[in-house]
């Protein structure tokens, strides 16, 4: 299968998010705040947790609608840092 040209994939951005139970909770407060069609525009995907702290990655034209879900959502959710490469996250 013949890989797309770099103009066609979608750009990720990574976002660093702190608080409890983090995979369940992320999901639950995109699916409330955006529904089932904006959590696959996100295209939401975790990359790694560890100690309360989770790693994300998402659609570049959705943060600010993941971001705004986070913060709205009844559990405590803190955005530390958004970043366009892994390395500029943990750095």
């Amino acid at each position: 299968m013949k890989s797309l040209k770099p103009s066609m994939r979608e750009n990720k951005i990574y976002v660093l998010i702190r608080g409890k139970n983090l995979r369940e909770n992320v999901e639950k407060a995109i699916l409330e705040f955006i529904g089932v069609l904006g959590m696959s525009k996100c295209g939401l995907s975790f990359i790694s947790s560890s100690n309360g702290e989770l790693i994300i990655c998402v659609n570049r034209e959705a943060v600010d609608s993941v971001r705004a879900s986070l913060a709205v959502f009844r559990e405590k959710m803190e955005v530390l840092k958004v970043s366009g490469t892994l390395r500029g996250l943990r750095g």
